[in-house]
């Protein structure tokens, strides 16, 4: 398995076989996906319940592989549904069946070592020296705010390392900026990149910052929740999770590993389920493997999903309000018994819920203490830790001093 794609290109390269990476049509199922190969339908019997519903949930982001013989036949894909599981459709050697398969996507990660000497700005350098286009929206994200580009002139140096996965020896997920160094004229300046891309002149320390005011007013004020944690609620009372999110789980009856894209909680039958914010319903209906399903879309990019229900509450189209009863827990669906399978997306992709869920379902403000000053400037701090600043700054310096080439991507 670990070197199944490298077997694969392989292969296609002694026998004449091709392999090509695409894009996934909008709209296209997975059935129309097997009539335009001239697949049998057949396969799909051999789907599980378990498996049925991750065919709606190809991820169009990254690509997928089709390996074809000389003829036109395909003879194997590989179907990204997550960023860490594909599908994987195989032909047999003697005959016209095919076999339907999840299996873990394989990828490597890597250290690189960037160099950008400025003649245009940050992001365009960066572009068009490493050609990679997410390598250049990342460290211009991580210089934003530490680096006054004002200050910046043509010549200037900027050094950098970054880890960047790959798939068939294409870029693959996003790089991640570990440290910058920016040399303007006989001055340098270290960027510390923490793990979300933002970036810090200190680190290990208190990084001071400045509030101006006079006056000291302390009052209080009623303000929406909009922190990460409390932006939205529980989509049940009394939540008791039975299952976690993952993106790679062993499935203790499949003995295979599945990804699982959601959070599962046990509750009664019948209990009431609660919109986790406000939205408007895009999906209310039967899906495979899941029942009886309802899907609200949110602000900011995000759609919930509210799985195996007894009963549906919405339909499609109707604008609820967070906490508004939009269903009850059932087991319809691929289901052992009651409970709730929630999911949810941010930009179309499955993220893990209780990253983001609040405790409580209704909450919708809280009361907050705001300082105002006036005319006077007091400092304040706060601590900036990043894991292995020591480290990479010893390797960016040494990739420095030896001269060392800025590696290029492949258009």
């Amino acid at each position: 398995m670990k070197y199944m794609l490298v077997w694969v290109l392989i292969v296609g390269t002694l026998f004449g076989a091709k392999v090509t990476a695409l894009q996934w049509k909008e709209g296209q199922t997975f059935s129309q996906y097997l009539e335009a190969q001239n697949i049998p339908l057949d396969v799909l019997n051999d789907v599980s319940k378990d498996d049925q519903k991750f065919l709606s949930e190809i991820n169009r982001r990254h690509a997928f592989y089709e390996l074809k013989d000389e003829n036109g036949v395909l003879l194997q894909a590989l179907i990204p549904i997550s960023e860490v599981m594909q599908i994987q459709l195989s032909k047999a050697k003697t005959s016209n069946t095919y076999t339907f398969d999840i299996i873990p996507i394989l990828y490597e990660t890597d250290e690189y070592f960037g160099k950008i000497i400025l003649s245009n700005n940050p992001y365009t350098d960066t572009l068009n020296t490493v050609h990679n286009k997410k390598v250049a929206r990342r460290l211009s994200s991580a210089l934003k705010g530490v680096i006054n580009g004002k200050k910046l002139h043509k010549g200037d140096e900027i050094d950098f390392i970054y880890t960047q996965s790959t798939r068939a020896g294409k870029p693959y997920l996003l790089p991640d900026i570990k440290i910058a160094r920016v040399r303007m004229g006989k001055k340098e300046q270290f960027i510390y990149v923490d793990e979300d891309g933002d970036g810090f002149s200190q680190t290990g320390k208190a990084v001071a910052y400045t509030v101006k005011g006079k006056k000291k007013i302390v009052y209080t004020k009623r303000v929406p929740i909009s922190s990460r944690k409390s932006r939205f609620g529980m989509p049940l009372r009394h939540a008791r999770i039975t299952s976690s999110f993952s993106y790679r789980r062993w499935h203790p009856i499949l003995h295979r590993y599945r990804p699982h894209h959601g959070t599962d909680f046990g509750a009664r039958r019948g209990t009431p389920l609660l919109a986790v914010n406000d939205g408007v319903v895009s999906f209310s209906g039967r899906m495979r493997g899941y029942g009886n399903v309802v899907k609200i879309k949110h602000k900011g990019g995000y759609e919930s999903l509210y799985a195996h229900q007894s009963r549906r509450r919405v339909k499609r189209g109707q604008k609820v309000k967070k906490g508004q009863i939009i269903g009850y827990v059932g087991s319809t669906g691929r289901s052992t018994g009651p409970h709730l399978h929630f999911g949810l997306m941010k930009n179309g992709r499955w993220i893990d819920p209780m990253k983001v869920l609040g405790k409580k379902s209704i909450k919708t403000s809280r009361l907050k203490k705001f300082t105002k000053y006036e005319d006077v400037t007091t400092t304040k701090y706060k601590n900036v830790a990043i894991k292995g600043v020591k480290e990479n700054k010893a390797k960016l310096l040494h990739y420095v001093h030896d001269n060392a080439p800025c590696y290029v991507w492949e258009e």
